[in-house]
């Protein structure tokens, strides 16, 4: 056998090989995990870079490990004192475990969705209307609490969930309006009632204080005719003050007693 030949059967044997390895090798992107099989059983979780899988003998199914955040459809839910609502939330999770999302739940995505769904209108039906319109962030926790308690043994980390709407029936939205004018006109009465009250406790203690300092009110009511000079009005006020008036009082009945 000569040179050429055995270089013919060198490129037979090798060629064929060098197209299996290149077919063989599968590149797993750092966001990825690769879950391997060998013969059908599990045998590992590959890291990212180039791996070689033996065709036939062995499979790799690529599991995406980055977060993810998936819109869970409007929901119509009754509340605990029988108000029906809508609501909607975004779920945001990842996969802590690659074998487990894979072996462990037949599709994870459709499976959380679905997790998500029924916790949030059961989450909805153990709260009343105002508990679910005041405490949002907290059913939101509870809902998150719930649904990574069951994923948990699928791989899955569910790291927050966020209720996005709210939407109450036409006729619930004018009684709350309504309820919502009402309250502020109670609370504007209080507050000028509470003025008015305190605009009195003033008046009198100015009162008392006038009355108690001598010619304190007869240089109040000088101050005031002094503010209505300044007036352009025809017409002109005249005040007499208190203590005059006593003392005409006085005069006259020394008068009568003479």
């Amino acid at each position: 056998m000569d040179f050429y030949q055995i270089m013919a059967a060198l490129q037979v044997l090798f060629v064929p090989l060098i197209i299996l390895v290149v077919v063989s090798i599968k590149q797993i992107n750092e966001y990825e995990r690769g879950v391997m099989f060998t013969m059908g059983r599990y045998s590992g979780t590959k890291l990212p870079g180039w791996r070689l899988v033996v065709p036939v003998f062995q499979n790799m199914k690529k599991v995406d490990i980055r977060t993810k955040a998936v819109d869970v459809p409007d929901q119509e839910a009754i509340t605990k004192d029988n108000v029906s609502v809508h609501i909607n939330a975004v779920i945001y999770y990842k996969v802590s475990n690659a074998e487990k999302s894979f072996i462990e739940v037949e599709n994870f995505y459709y499976a959380v969705s679905q997790l998500a769904q029924t916790t949030m209108r059961n989450a909805v039906g153990e709260t009343t209307l105002d508990e679910l319109l005041k405490n949002r962030d907290g059913i939101a926790r509870r809902i998150q609490e719930i649904v990574d308690k069951a994923t948990d043994p699928w791989g899955i980390k569910v790291e927050a969930v966020e209720l996005k709407d709210i939407v109450l029936p036409a006729d619930l939205k004018r009684t709350i309006a309504k309820e919502a004018e009402a309250e502020r006109e109670k609370r504007a009465v209080i507050i000028k009632a509470s003025g008015e009250v305190a605009a009195a406790e003033n008046m009198a203690k100015a009162a008392n204080m006038l009355s108690a300092a001598p010619g304190a009110l007869h240089l109040r009511t000088l101050q005031s005719i002094n503010d209505l000079s300044s007036d352009q009005s025809n017409t002109t006020i005249w005040m007499v003050p208190v203590e005059g008036l006593r003392a005409l009082e006085s005069i006259g009945k020394m008068t009568i007693n003479k």
